[in-house]
């Protein structure tokens, strides 16, 4: 016993489970039995047995027989350290793999991004741009990223090319290929197609783009100022270049567009159309619905000023009333009706705000003197440009132009009208034109043939004269009053004497920059300041310009006789005067060598007359002579211009 209790007591102090001992092999529970024992978890147990048969003799038995016995021997292993290890390996590998699967997702992402998704969110950019705003330009796009950002950045980092080369990923190629189109669609269909560009390429809630190309929508009704400009003598110009007259109407174009796009007012002047020789040039005013607007809103900002001042005269009213009751003055009359006048003059202009189209006033627009000032000086400054452009004057050496002598230059003449117009398309699913439909576009191209009866380099009508800033009023002439062919309007013509000879304008050369500055410093003073506009007129005098007046209003009141010496007179007068101030010295110098090589045919005053005179004079003067001398019976004091 006492053995018996030392084993026990020695049993006690051994760490870890007792012993498990079995004579046969274990089974599953006896599994639990050992792992619960042992303190660690079953499945970490591992059993491996070996057995083996042995035949086993008894010497004891009689008959010694043997019979075969089966030895097993069974080894149970804790497997927790190897699980364990197994474990953090498969852990570790488990990430490291979701780590490798994001990293090439994300890959994959920026890939797909820079590559795919990207380009495509441009196309649509670009897309929805023109959509909202077709007649936006290049540096428009720029600014809202949708040229240039940071994925077209990408590109070029990735493939390491020049930024004007097309560029080797598909989608690139696509978004070069969306923005020349839409720049081709800009520049071939200007303002009057920008309708058909949004109506095409914009999108409305819930609907998608269409298949279809619809380019025959109805037009719109809107006001504008038109002015057509022509290359002159092109014919002979055609037959001499051949296929090389394009480069000159281009480079004419070039100088035209760019004056007439800086100098219009918020970007407003655009080139419609080139007629060969002639360009369509428009300063969109709005639409009927947008002058409309702007007429209510002046009318109302006028009458509400007018209604404060009518309110406080009538509050003052009434007290001087009450004080002339007190001093028995009631009966004697007093000043009033100012504001029931002023109710009467809102309801007329109420009426001319709804008037349909064709009689809406634009003199009574906010803001429509500047807009017509900026147009009249844009054409001017494209005349003023052109004769100091170096790639036109370039073409005073082409011998097939200036016989070899330098004596070609590139001649302007100009017109413009004012008015309403209808704006569209013309044509079929074939072929269509965005242009526009009016008299008031007839009337302007009439203005510009009729420069050359006149022999001015511009001519106004009266509904653009109407329109401009006193400043520049001041600065026309009144030439004639006439009606053009294809109209019964008798109108009076006005023209802005501008004049190549005699005028250095390189000396008032300015860069893009100056330019630009010039134009967004405008103001009505500007005809006096500006040496452009200045020189373009320095020929004519105060004296001159009383001569002529007088003799064409002798001439309209059908005094035929006093107003061919007057007119004549006024020649005399510009001729010596411009002689006097030395502006011809260049000139006069070429004309003598000219009468020379003639052999006298020709006396040096009539080539004086003819090259340097007043050309309206001698037109009005030729037309009078031609009738005979006289004014015919039933006179009305205008005539009509036969040609177009």
């Amino acid at each position: 016993d006492d053995d018996d209790d030392d084993d026990d007591d020695d049993d006690e102090d051994v760490d870890g489970p007792d012993p498990l001992c079995w004579n046969v092999q274990p089974d599953a529970k006896d599994n639990h039995v050992i792992a619960k024992r042992a303190g660690i978890r079953p499945g970490a147990l591992s059993v491996q047995t070996i057995s083996e048969k042995i035949k086993m003799c008894s010497d004891f038995q009689s008959n010694n027989s043997c019979k075969d016995e089966t030895f097993a021997v069974t080894a149970v292993f804790n497997q927790t350290v190897p699980i364990h290890r197994e474990a953090y390996s498969s852990f570790i590998l488990q990430f490291l793999v979701l780590v490798f699967v994001l990293g090439g997702l994300s890959v994959l992402r920026g890939d797909a991004l820079r590559l795919v998704l990207g380009p495509l969110k441009r196309m649509l950019k670009i897309i929805a741009r023109y959509a909202n705003d077709p007649l936006a330009d290049n540096d428009a796009r720029k600014k809202a990223g949708l040229h240039h950002d940071d994925n077209s950045r990408d590109f070029e980092t990735m493939r390491g090319q020049k930024a004007d080369e097309l560029g080797n990923y598909e989608t690139e190629q696509l978004i070069t290929a969306i923005s020349k189109i839409t720049d081709l669609l800009r520049k071939c269909w200007g303002v009057a197609g920008a309708d058909i560009i949004s109506s095409n390429l914009a999108r409305g809630e819930g609907a998608s783009l269409t298949n279809v190309v619809n380019p025959c929508i109805p037009g719109k009704n809107v006001y504008a100022l038109f002015g057509f400009a022509a290359i002159s003598g092109f014919d002979k110009h055609l037959r001499a270049l051949g296929g090389e007259v394009m480069i000159l109407i281009n480079d004419v174009a070039s100088v035209l567009h760019t004056e007439v796009y800086r100098w219009g007012f918020e970007d407003s002047g655009q080139c419609n159309k080139n007629l060969g020789s002639s360009f369509l040039m428009v300063y969109r005013i709005g639409d009927v619905k947008e002058v409309k607007e702007k007429l209510r809103k002046a009318t109302n900002v006028v009458f509400s000023a007018t209604d404060s001042q009518s309110d406080a005269r009538s509050s003052f009213r009434e007290s001087s009333t009450r004080r002339r009751k007190k001093y028995g003055l009631a009966n004697v009359p007093q000043m009033g009706g100012a504001k029931l006048a002023a109710s009467k003059l809102r309801r007329r202009l109420g009426r001319l705000v709804s008037a349909n189209v064709v009689t809406l006033s634009l003199a009574s627009l906010p803001g429509i003197n500047a807009f017509t000032d900026r147009a009249l000086i844009g054409m001017l400054k494209s005349f003023a440009s052109m004769c100091r452009d170096r790639k036109l004057l370039a073409w005073k050496n082409d011998f097939r132009l200036g016989a070899g002598v330098g004596a070609f230059f590139v001649d302007m003449i100009f017109g413009m009208d004012a008015g309403w117009a209808v704006e569209g398309a013309v044509g079929s699913d074939y072929k269509i034109d965005a242009t526009y439909l009016s008299p008031h576009v007839n009337m302007a191209s009439r203005m510009m043939s009729a420069c050359k009866q006149y022999g001015v380099t511009i001519l106004l009508s009266q509904a653009v004269e109407e329109l401009l800033s006193s400043a520049a009023r001041s600065k026309l002439r009144h030439l004639d009053t006439v009606t053009v062919k294809g109209s019964t309007l008798k109108q009076r013509i006005f023209t802005y004497d501008a004049r190549r000879l005699g005028v250095d304008y390189f000396l008032f050369d300015r860069t893009d920059e100056q330019a630009d500055l010039d134009s967004d410093r405008y103001n009505s003073n500007i005809f006096n300041s500006d040496q452009d506009l200045i020189s373009m007129r320095q020929h004519v005098s105060d004296k001159f310009y009383d001569l002529f007046a007088k003799g064409r209003d002798q001439y309209l009141e059908g005094n035929w006789p006093a107003s061919i010496k007057t007119l004549s007179a006024a020649i005399d007068e510009m001729v010596q005067y411009s002689l006097d101030e030395g502006y011809y010295k260049y000139e006069l110098e070429e004309i003598r060598s000219r009468i020379m090589d003639r052999g006298g045919l020709e006396s040096e005053d009539e080539v004086l007359r003819s090259d340097l005179g007043d050309h309206p004079s001698q037109a009005l003067i030729n037309y009078m002579e031609r009738e005979g001398g006289v004014a015919p019976r039933g006179w009305m004091g205008y005539r009509p211009l036969s040609s177009k």
